[in-house]
């Protein structure tokens, strides 16, 4: 195994913008699993757009027309198109602001890019020209008992949501959703699926444990030598939690796909020993993300691969010979 060269500084020296898309349903979880880049790299190097951002009509005036936002309709893809365009050629853009509290919109702001650009929502990738422009897409898609109810809680906690209000425009959304969220999964370099932990339900909201899945294409190149060591000393000793790990292969969208499957908690140990191989083998330091967690979900485990895989790509748009 080869020791690279800092790669945090060629990517902060470099021209290129490495563009990430992240698409799923409202309250799927999107943001996070793409918060590890942002604790890798940092806010200097990484930044956000939220693709509600993009909605044409306030809250109130799509309660009046009777339509979601979902919608392509309701969006101004072609303005996201525009602005994820001029932020990959390294201008600033003047960005619209949603303000998900009222339902209105703030004043637009001004965002220049950084090295990274995570763009989230319900359309990040939704037209041709905007799939064209990203360098890794990702669908997070939780089964649908799961999403509702994330979303249940969610709405009712941060948005000050009646229950059977959340549960009318769960309803009154699905349609939508169908027709013009989730074709995107068809499209995206990586899909998350997220089902209740067969450990049992109760683990998910009491411990966030879930059952989850990172489905990939076969790879063409990746780094040397990451491994996902299993101490069995820890596995019958130290660990008091259950675990699963399963490699499989399936067909979602009639695309043939390698699935990482993993359920329960592992040691903090196994994931660290990951995080310890790609700061040698990247030059980026320190990589801990998951520091004084006393167990690893499934959750965080598929967060850690799908970093390494996004940094995976951007050192090959670097380095040829990594292909």
């Amino acid at each position: 195994m080869k020791k690279q060269e800092n790669f945090q500084e060629v990517i902060r020296q470099s021209s290129l913008i490495f563009l990430i898309g992240v698409a799923g349903d409202s309250g799927s979880g999107k943001s996070t699993f793409t918060k590890a880049i942002s604790d890798i790299f940092g806010d200097e190097l990484v930044t956000t757009i939220a693709v509600d951002d993009y909605h044409i009509y306030d809250r109130k005036t799509r309660s009046e027309m009777g339509i979601t936002p979902l919608a392509h309709s309701a969006n101004n893809l072609k303005l996201l198109e525009e602005n994820l365009k001029d932020l990959k050629a390294g201008n600033a853009v003047l960005k619209p602001v949603y303000l998900h509290d009222h339902g209105t919109f703030g004043e637009p702001e001004l965002l220049s890019p950084k090295k990274f650009i995570i763009v989230e929502g319900l359309h990040p990738y939704a037209t041709d020209t905007l799939r064209k422009l990203y360098d890794y897409t990702i669908f997070v898609d939780p089964e649908r008992d799961v999403k509702y109810d994330w979303k249940i809680r969610r709405d009712m906690k941060k948005r000050n949501y009646d229950k059977n209000e959340v549960l009318d425009e769960i309803i009154r959304r699905e349609p939508d959703y169908i027709q013009y969220v989730l074709p995107q999964r068809a499209r995206a370099d990586s899909v998350i699926q997220i089902n209740y932990s067969s450990y049992g339900k109760e683990e998910g909201e009491k411990r966030n444990v879930y059952r989850v899945m990172l489905s990939m294409p076969e790879q063409e190149y990746c780094f040397e030598d990451i491994e996902l060591n299993i101490d069995l000393c820890d596995l019958f000793k130290k660990s008091s939690h259950d675990f699963s790990l399963a490699c499989t292969s399936h067909s979602p969208d009639s695309r043939k796909m390698r699935a990482l499957v993993v359920d329960g908690e592992l040691m903090p140990d196994t994931i660290h020993k990951i995080e310890r191989q790609i700061e040698y083998q990247t030059g980026v330091a320190p990589i801990n993300i998951f520091r004084n967690q006393e167990h690893i979900t499934g959750t965080d485990l598929v967060r850690l691969v799908l970093s390494w895989q996004i940094i995976n790509g951007r050192i090959a748009l670097s380095n040829p010979s990594y292909r």
